[in-house]
């Protein structure tokens, strides 16, 4: 797709990937109304906060068994790639954004990774996005079920989780059956807060028993591994996609940034700090529990109050969070199939089917890398590309082009290898 003369050969402060906002050469002009507009937006600090806020969840807590699994250091390796590509790929979707609103019969339709599917590929370009957003999200809440029942079949042993899973089903319903965000806004918070200091608390009982195991000379079965060999790698860089997933923020992130044009630095920032996060988690985890490591770190802890209150909080949390992250399926759907109006029947269902596919799922982290190697592989890493490619074809060199094409190549080919592995590795833990 071709469009009008812009000046993509210069660029601001995010580098020669982010050009200036469109916008940015109107400020004096418009200073009266931007003042107005911009105690509206977010500032740098708050841009940071919400970035790790879309970005950081429970996917987090599968990342020391992901680790046990390749490495020690190849899971660093892969979580520092992974969340500069991550990095990439959005401000490559940023861009594109910018690019398309200096036509201005697009520029105010394009709010959403939907929306800039539609404007580059048409009809056929939004249902793409749409259709791997609904997956992903309705992922997210397999791998939610998945965690609150693992953590209580672990807390209360005498029951199998697949009770659990229906124990919450009839409370999901009433939860799902709620038609606004509005009302559940409050568990966003309490959702953020828990996550946080659960990561806080784990890492700091995987370090106080990495330091004591160390000074009294024990360890584990086998000293832990930095390089597991090439035959885990599609496992643990499927897992390592799903933690970074929240590409599809980004727009509306940058939308409400008030510095436009050092949104892609802000965003660095916060790219850099949870991927020295994660890989500080995971290797921490690791190194603590060695061999033992099981897919959900908290589950390996001890029946100290601390620990339970832990265990006990992120259910909670996950609970709660479990029709936030389903409100967009149910945009999707409800678009596609009823018009945009309310569907309680259709939500219903929807909740049915992801629960009824939580309880095929043996194993928490192996449904990350299953969900993160085909779905977010998809979204995160050769949509983006292909649709800046679309866009910038006629005038970029042949550099850039083939740094899209190798991401949309590359991104096929793990996502359908990584599928492939992910699957076989559910199928034989449940034979």
């Amino acid at each position: 797709m071709v469009f009008s003369e812009a000046s993509s050969s210069s660029y601001g402060d995010d580098g020669p990937l982010l050009s200036p906002h469109p916008n940015s050469n109107n400020n004096n002009s418009n200073d009266s109304s931007s003042s107005s507009s911009s105690s509206h937006l977010s500032s740098q600090s708050k841009t940071f906060a919400n970035v790790f806020i879309a970005i950081v969840g429970a996917g987090v807590l599968g990342l020391p068994y992901a680790f046990r699994r390749t490495g020690w250091a190849a899971g660093v390796l892969m979580l520092l790639l992974v969340g500069a590509l991550t990095y990439h790929c959005m401000l490559l979707l940023v861009r594109t954004r910018r690019r398309l609103s200096l036509d201005p019969s697009s520029a105010s339709k394009i709010a959403s990774f939907g929306d800039l599917g539609l404007a580059v590929s048409g009809p056929l370009g939004r249902a793409a996005v749409d259709s791997m957003i609904v997956l992903s999200q309705a992922g997210f809440c397999v791998g939610y079920l998945l965690f609150v029942s693992d953590t209580l079949a672990h807390l209360l042993p005498s029951s199998p989780k697949s009770l659990y899973i229906w124990a919450m089903f009839p409370f999901q319903l009433a939860l799902n059956s709620i038609p606004s965000l509005t009302h559940l806004a409050p568990l966003s918070i309490f959702a953020d807060v828990v996550d946080i200091g659960a990561m806080g608390v784990v890492m700091a009982e995987d370090l106080s028993l990495f330091l004591s195991r160390r000074g009294e000379g024990s360890s584990s079965s086998s000293p832990p591994r930095a390089f597991a060999g090439p035959s885990v790698l599609l496992y643990g860089l499927g897992v390592a996609v799903y933690a970074f997933e929240g590409i599809g923020m980004v727009l509306p992130l940058e939308l409400e940034a008030a510095d436009k044009d050092r949104f892609g630095r802000t965003l660095g920032v916060s790219m850099a700090f949870i991927s020295a996060m994660y890989a500080l988690f995971g290797a921490l985890g690791y190194l603590a529990f060695g061999d033992d490591t099981r897919d959900i770190i908290t589950t390996n802890f001890g029946g100290g109050w601390v620990t339970l209150l832990v265990q006990i909080g992120l259910c909670v949390n996950l609970f709660f969070t479990f029709p936030i992250m389903m409100h967009p399926v149910y945009e999707v759907a409800e678009r596609w199939c009823c018009g945009k109006r309310y569907c309680l029947w259709l939500r219903w269902a929807l909740v049915v089917a992801v629960s009824l596919v939580a309880m095929l799922v043996p194993n928490f982290a192996d449904f990350l890398s299953l969900v993160g190697s085909s779905v977010c592989c998809l979204l995160g890493f050769v949509l983006p590309a292909l649709f800046h490619l679309r866009v910038f074809s006629a005038e970029m060199g042949w550099a850039g082009a083939a740094s899209d094409v190798a991401i949309i190549a590359v991104g096929l080919v793990f996502a359908v290898s990584g599928t492939w592995s992910s699957l076989h590795q559910i199928f034989s833990s449940s034979s």
